[in-house]
């Protein structure tokens, strides 16, 4: 075997390695009511959200919303024991969804507001709460707690193309419309691996929330 294709084989053994350790990180609590192909019907516990919203096309938006969340968790915040700064434990997935301050319809949760904008969540552990969590010290971050909600999923590999996440939100929709289901939101994205996970080995995620 060539030094190259060691070099090679390496590199994808260490990317594995990189995306087993990544979805190893705890995911917010639920249920698994139903499991069709790759498409799974959820139902959460209520979980607290960190947000900020941004604004560019879809992987932009979502690397740059990833920035400032990453800092909140990882010490960019101020206790609320007065001990200096609070580290979190990270979790999966990363949510991102168009803007809901610029709506254009009414569902309930996440909506379809204007192209090029974007509001990226990371779900904090369950043992922290509003009364404990710490405070970011960036302003453009909020924290807002989610209802238990019973979400459909469907799984599906690669990057944020935006393409690929209307083809499978066109899919899911689909599905529920054959089954039945009453979809009360918009279709939101959710990734489970950092950019350096190569592109086919991602999981990614379209999720739309439906009625009980």
């Amino acid at each position: 075997m060539s030094n190259f294709s060691r070099l090679f084989l390496a590199s994808i053994l260490t990317a594995l390695l990189l995306a087993a350790e990544t979805r190893a990180a705890d995911e917010p609590p639920h249920t698994v009511v139903l499991r069709d192909g790759p498409i799974e019907i959820r139902d959460y516990a209520p979980m607290i959200l960190a947000e900020v919203e941004v604004s560019g096309p879809m992987a932009r938006a979502g690397n740059a919303g990833f920035r400032p969340l990453a800092d909140y968790i990882f010490g960019g915040n101020t206790s609320r024991q007065a001990t200096g700064s609070d580290e979190i434990t990270m979790t999966t997935p990363v949510i991102q969804s168009r803007s809901q301050s610029i709506a254009m319809t009414t569902p309930v949760t996440q909506t379809r507001g204007q192209v090029g904008h974007w509001r990226v969540a990371f779900v904090m552990p369950p043992e922290w709460t509003m009364e404990t969590l710490p405070v970011p010290n960036d302003q453009r971050i909020t924290l807002n707690e989610a209802p238990a909600r019973r979400m459909a999923a469907i799984r599906f590999s690669g990057g944020p193309n935006r393409s690929r996440f209307e083809e499978m939100s066109d899919e899911l929709i689909a599905f529920l419309q054959n089954e039945g289901y009453d979809i009360v939101g918009e279709p939101v994205y959710a990734r489970y691996d950092p950019p350096w996970v190569p592109t086919p080995f991602r999981r990614n995620e379209v999720m739309i929330e439906i009625a009980r």
